[in-house]
């Protein structure tokens, strides 16, 4: 059955990239039929096959996706009109079976829109969005097909279904009624106009966002004051990448970011500030206003015709949550420890503000820089100096270290043996270290370049699965988007880069150890899947990582001990800021779609709601509702960002296991971690499985301490 296709799946961001709107239609191709069937095909290659992406090219998409939608359709169709009475096999376990070539099919046509999604690709995508939300719903509105699970729903507990079966029938029952398939006739037609609609609007606020994010401020000369020379390298090659004199200060987070925390350029920091922040949010083709307001209104309309309250109860009524009120409620647990802390964050920068004689009041575009310069005062400590410890190819292989310490994991680097869509793209064997055993394949794609989305994000090829008696392993992709430096030199990361790097990998690591019979439980609930990735960002600083990866990419000597201290000191450093600017978006996000008329003005609401709340004025929420893709981009993250918060708070608790161990690579709590939380899916209740491996419920409280924040 077609899973996931306009992706909402586990660990994305669900973010569509495109070339700007006003790009123009290419003419259509002539393709070939024998191009199209050799697109559809089974993967070919070693291990049950690999992506062919040496057969991509945009203009097979809309024939291939004809062919097998068709395919698709016709095979639900065979199972919905099935004469024999409904079973589990011939019912759920055959849904489960259907529609592989269009499944496959849609895994190339995302990456492409996430990763090189040029203008032709996204003339494509505006026609195929609204198809593939068409086809999702003739399956979930297909009454006969319906009827058929239902009555294998009624029978669970009396037809000698195993626990994993049972979980799938109980699964998929659900999402069928979430999704409308027991409504009449005619509630289902306007529900398929309002998909089909919103699908339209997710990829037109998507291009708007890209188009913007496809901008920059340039600097010559004598703009460079307090930025590092590995910065500098950057932008240098930036500017070349765009056949631009000077230097480029790219208007996407991991360009934008660095530059706020050393430029002393006050006025230029808040140029490119301003630039950043108003993305979506400007007088032109890529305003988002208009978008946004009809996309909350649409999802309210659907929740009312499903009848549920709002679009945040619809949208949490499979996850762990369950109830908006219960993430909003978490949310504002941790909000006035956050907003105290700012409280004093500001007060020391103005502090030192002051010192300098800088006659100025802390601005948000100041944040950063004096933020750097108060953790110098007070810790001795420059990230210039530990960045130079951080060199991206190490803390690769630090990942990987971790991933066989913990796991029994080996990563043998095999590119060029297998197909790739970018030169930038390295590929990894995985196989198990004590007998060399398959595993998976890693594919890496770090570095950023135009048409690629921003941030950093996980996408499974293939998941994993043992459907009738096969074993398929998973295929999984890690994307970054380091800036590459200066052709020969090395790519230095900064800290906050490496946890993000191991976020990721942990992305990678849970869908490489999942070990489920049936694909739809591969996944997890939306505030679920953020955990095992949170996770895994502890490794970073643990001594054994350090001591062997964090080398100086000049001398290659260890990180001294004393820089090791200040790391140590200042980890709960700034974790005001990083908390109050996620909670202000987390906090908008639920209330927006909590409300039941979807009736929004985007500016008004950020306006209010932060006011109510008393969003710090020196702060801007993470993500602006104007170029907010978690939310707008796709339905996967609405009423959804509280789960990075839901996931860290069981992240935390769950890392607390391990030091309760004595030992972050204490072999029986690792081995509990992935045989109870990585390899089980959602073929278990989440909530179950975290008690089975904490032996209780997660307690916030771990993550108030993480934070420096009081427990009480």
């Amino acid at each position: 059955m077609l899973r996931s296709c306009l992706l909402a799946g586990a660990a994305a961001l669900a973010m569509t990239i495109a070339a700007p709107a006003s790009a123009e239609t290419p003419p259509p191709a002539a393709v070939s039929s024998a191009a199209v069937d050799a697109l559809l095909a089974d993967w070919a290659g070693p291990n049950g096959g690999v992506p062919p992406w040496d057969k991509v090219e945009t203009p097979l998409f809309k024939p291939a996706f004809d062919k097998a939608s068709a395919q698709m359709l016709a095979e639900v169709d065979a199972i919905a009109n099935n004469p024999a009475p409904p079973t589990f096999a011939n019912t759920l376990e055959a849904l489960e079976k259907s529609g592989e070539a269009l499944n496959r099919l849609a895994t190339l046509f995302f990456v492409m829109s996430w990763s090189k999604n040029d203008p032709a690709h996204q003339a494509v995508s505006a026609e195929l969005l609204p198809q593939f939300s068409a086809v999702e719903d003739k399956v979930n509105f297909n009454r006969k097909l319906f009827e058929r699970v239902k009555a294998v729903y009624d029978a669970r507990e009396t037809s000698g279904l195993n626990a994993e079966q049972k979980r799938l029938v109980e699964k998929s029952y659900e999402n069928f009624v979430r999704s409308g398939a027991s409504q009449p006739p005619e509630k289902q037609a306007e529900l398929g106009k309002l998909n089909q609609q919103l699908a339209t609007l997710f990829n037109d606020f998507s291009n708007k966002v890209q188009a913007d994010e496809d901008t920059w401020v340039t600097l010559g000369e004598g703009d460079l004051g307090g930025l590092p020379p590995a910065l500098v390298a950057g932008y240098k090659a930036a500017a070349t990448e765009r056949k631009l004199p000077g230097y480029v200060v790219v208007n996407t987070r991991s360009a934008v970011d660095p530059f706020l925390t050393f430029s002393s350029n006050r006025a230029l920091r808040e140029k490119v500030w301003r630039a950043f922040i108003m993305r979506g949010d400007n007088a032109n083709a890529s305003n988002t206003h208009d978008d946004i307001r009809k996309i909350v209104k649409l999802r309210a309309d659907r929740a009312k015709l499903l009848g549920y309250p709002s679009h945040a109860h619809w949208r949490m009524s499979d996850t762990m949550a369950k109830d908006p009120q219960k993430g909003l409620d978490l949310l504002m647990r941790v909000w006035p420890a956050a907003r105290a802390r700012v409280a004093e964050e500001v007060a020391d920068m103005q502090k030192l503000a002051d010192s300098e004689g800088a006659k100025i009041t802390i601005e948000p575009w100041d944040y950063r820089y004096y933020m750097e310069k108060v953790r110098k005062a007070r810790y001795d400590l420059d990230q210039n100096e530990f960045k130079n410890y951080f060199e991206l190819e190490n803390m690769i292989a630090a990942s990987y270290h971790m991933a066989g310490k913990l796991y029994g994991y080996s990563f043998k680097e095999i590119t060029g043996t297998l197909p790739t869509f970018h030169p930038d793209v390295r590929v990894y064997h995985v196989t198990n270290t004590a007998d060399g055993t398959h595993v998976g394949y890693l594919y890496r794609d770090d570095f950023a370049r135009q048409y690629k989305r921003s941030g950093a994000w996980q996408s499974t090829y293939r998941g994993q699965d043992k459907l009738g008696g096969r074993q398929r392993d998973a295929i999984v992709s890690n994307n970054n988007n380091f800036t590459k430096g200066a052709p020969g030199e090395p790519v230095l990361i900064s800290l906050d880069d490496a946890r993000t790097l191991f976020h990721e990998f942990g992305h990678a690591l849970h869908a490489l150890a999942n070990d489920t019979t049936y694909p739809s439980l591969g996944g997890t609930p939306r505030d679920f899947v953020e955990f095992p990735s949170q996770v895994h960002e502890n490794w970073v600083l643990t001594p054994d990582i350090l001591d062997t990866y964090a080398r100086h990419y000049k001398t290659g000597a260890k990180m001294p001990q004393a820089l090791i201290d200040k790391l140590k000191a200042a980890e709960t450093f700034n974790q005001g800021f990083e908390t109050v600017e996620f909670l202000g978006s987390a906090i908008v996000d639920m209330k927006i779609h909590m409300d039941p008329s979807g009736k929004i003005d985007p500016a008004q609401a950020e306006k209010t709601i932060l006011g109510e709340i008393g969003m710090p004025r020196e702060i801007v929420m993470r993500h602006r509702l104007p170029q907010f893709g978690h939310l707008f981009s796709s339905d996967a993250y609405s009423a959804g960002y509280y789960s990075y918060l839901w996931s860290d708070v069981m992240a935390a608790d769950a890392w607390a296991a391990f030091e309760e161990a004595g030992d972050p690579w204490d072999a029986a709590t690792a081995k509990r971690f992935k045989d109870i939380i990585l390899a089980t899916g959602d073929a278990i209740d989440r909530a179950e499985a975290y008690r089975a491996f904490r032996g209780r419920d997660p307690q916030v409280e771990a993550l108030l301490r993480n934070r420096g924040f009081p427990t009480d």
